[in-house]
């Protein structure tokens, strides 16, 4: 085995690289387009995405005195802020609405799963459903070229479940800057173009131990301190720090043992439950590692037909994955310094359609944020009698973007440096709504 490879973290798909080299490109990628160190912050982001596109009608913004091919199939409950309910069957996230703030008015013109997604994650539009690429970074990308993890030793973002109309990617931010994911990925990866590692991959090749590991970090720290004096570049100084995070990553960081979801008190498991509950369980343990930015991706939310089959066969998972864990980031006193946030593409149509479902709409949707700094218990917003628009407070996807960095200690107007050598805005506009704040 190569001295140089002594690490072997995984395969990550046709890029093959390890976790070493992975981080040794975020370094060598930050030291070559001069990244500003004046960007700190003690937050992290989970953002819960709801690819394909949830229900306004039959979550957050019910409408129970409308006809019922516009009301739904689901009754409305109290949550612990009074005036504000929700569907039954979001039992679990109304215990902890006093934690949240709902923004019913969300808003945008774009009915295209792929285009709207790309807008959503990265801020501009770009790809479409005729053409999938992406070309723009997503907020993860940008925190990760910008802020870099949480804490020292730890990976700067994770994608779970990347699933369709997902856009996670670093896109010409380049390689470095995509996430580990980590997950099942049933709907592929068509949009997201990542490359590919799990929680199977933290493990040392060919039978090492952590002493002939230890031999062999010794063996190339010898062997390579004649080039490294030579070299006066900054980055061939964080390799060092690189190889030290790989270490510590690989053999007993606490990245690694964030995957260790055995090592949980068995009470905290059982209350998240299995699924997107035990992938909720683990974003807040990568959270707690010191991961910048966790995007988790439940189910598939493009409900043309059935959708009350659909919802009560998902919305339970989902609902307490939610719920639990708002409550467990509050109860460890981590909400504060963590944005949850959970949205789709766009919303559903207001009259229910002759397959028993819904269709796209984007004109209105309800986006559920928590934790991050923000004000909450409230709701932002409103949308007429068949939530079909908002007839008050509209916010539009800049504004979600500013939303999300805004938590992150990042404004929209700061910059980071484009194809053309150019600075860019990372949105070109957007507020975070005054509620919030």
């Amino acid at each position: 085995m190569n001295r140089r490879r002594f690490i072997e973290i995984g395969s990550l798909g046709t890029f093959g690289l390890g976790l070493s080299s992975l981080l040794r490109n975020e370094a060598i990628a930050a030291d070559a387009a001069g990244q500003s160190t004046s960007h700190k912050s003690k937050r992290s982001v989970i953002l819960i995405w709801q690819h394909g596109g949830p229900s306004q009608l039959d979550t957050f913004d019910m409408k129970p005195m409308a006809p019922a091919e516009i009301r739904g199939p689901y009754q409305p409950i109290a949550t612990t802020v009074p005036g504000l309910d929700v569907s039954e069957i979001c039992s679990e996230q109304a215990k902890v609405m006093d934690k949240c703030s709902v923004i019913r008015s969300f808003s945008h013109g774009n009915g295209d799963h792929w285009a709207a997604a790309h807008w959503m994650l990265t801020g501009r539009l770009g790809a479409n459903g005729s053409d999938r690429i992406p070309r723009q970074p997503s907020m993860g990308a940008v925190a990760s070229h910008l802020l870099g993890p949480r804490l020292p030793g730890s990976l700067t973002s994770v994608n779970i479940n990347d699933g369709g109309f997902g856009f996670h990617g670093g896109a010409w931010l380049g390689v470095a800057r995509n996430p580990f994911r980590y997950g099942e990925y049933s709907y592929g990866n068509e949009a997201g173009r990542l490359p590919t590692g799990d929680h199977k991959s933290f493990t040392l090749s060919d039978g090492l131990t952590q002493n002939r590991l230890l031999d062999r970090v010794s063996l190339q720290n010898q062997l390579d301190q004649l080039n490294r004096r030579i070299d006066s570049f900054s980055t061939f100084a964080q390799v060092d720090d690189v190889e030290g995070q790989a270490l510590d990553i690989l053999m007993s960081g606490r990245t690694r043992e964030a995957f260790n979801l055995d090592s949980e008190d068995q009470k905290t498991r059982e209350r998240y439950g299995d699924g997107w509950g035990e992938q909720a369980l683990l974003a807040r343990r990568l959270v707690e590692a010191g991961v910048r930015f966790v995007s988790l991706n439940t189910g598939y939310w493009d409900n043309h037909s059935n959708i009350k089959n659909a919802l009560d066969g998902k919305m339970p998972a989902h609902d307490r994955a939610v719920g639990t864990l708002i409550q467990d980031l509050s109860d460890r006193g981590m909400l504060d310094d963590t944005l949850v946030i959970t949205a789709g593409e766009f919303g559903r149509t207001p009259k229910i359609n002759g397959g028993a479902g819904r269709d796209h709409w984007p004109q209105a949707q309800s986006i559920l944020i928590s934790g991050g700094g923000y004000r909450h218990g409230q709701v932002i917003g409103s949308t007429n009698g068949k939530a079909e628009h908002p007839t008050s407070r509209p916010v539009g996807v800049e504004d979600f973007c500013a939303i999300v960095y805004h938590a992150l200690g990042l404004e929209t107007h700061d910059t980071i440096i484009d194809p053309s050598d150019r600075p860019v805005h990372l949105v070109p506009g957007g507020q975070v709504p005054r509620e919030l704040v």
